[in-house]
């Protein structure tokens, strides 16, 4: 079992910054692949951004490319979402999400553990 705990949501204007943090407990970190989803009021969750459990590899939604940076710190258990220039349509409850499985996945049904969310509120 992994116990994820995410953090760094708040109110923020358009084209400001943000970093999320997501603090893993429970299990021993370092295999497991981590993800960032995200699900706006009406919407479905999205992916939003993945790493391998070395950090080698990184995926990002195209919506977010450019924009966004996930990064992990293996020593201290945790990865983080850095987000740049934001936009309204930035503004949901983000998820960090882990699976022990041999791929990185880009849909949600390919991760196992789930943090409650942060919530980010973009204003325009």
């Amino acid at each position: 079992q992994v116990q994820l705990v995410e953090s760094g949501g708040r109110l923020v204007q358009a084209g400001g910054s943000l970093r999320l943090s997501c603090a893993a407990s429970g299990h021993t970190f370092t295999p497991y692949h981590m993800g960032w989803f995200r699900q706006a009021p009406g919407k479905e969750r999205e992916f939003v951004a993945a790493i391998s459990w070395s950090g080698s590899s990184t995926y990002y939604a195209d919506s977010v490319k450019g924009r966004f940076t996930i990064s992990r710190d293996n020593a201290k258990n945790t990865v983080y979402l850095y987000m740049n220039s934001l936009k309204p349509e930035d503004t949901a409850v983000y998820s960090c999400t882990a699976t022990p499985k041999s791929r990185v996945g880009l849909m949600w049904h390919e991760y196992d553990y789930w943090g409650q969310g942060t919530q980010v509120t973009v204003s325009s």
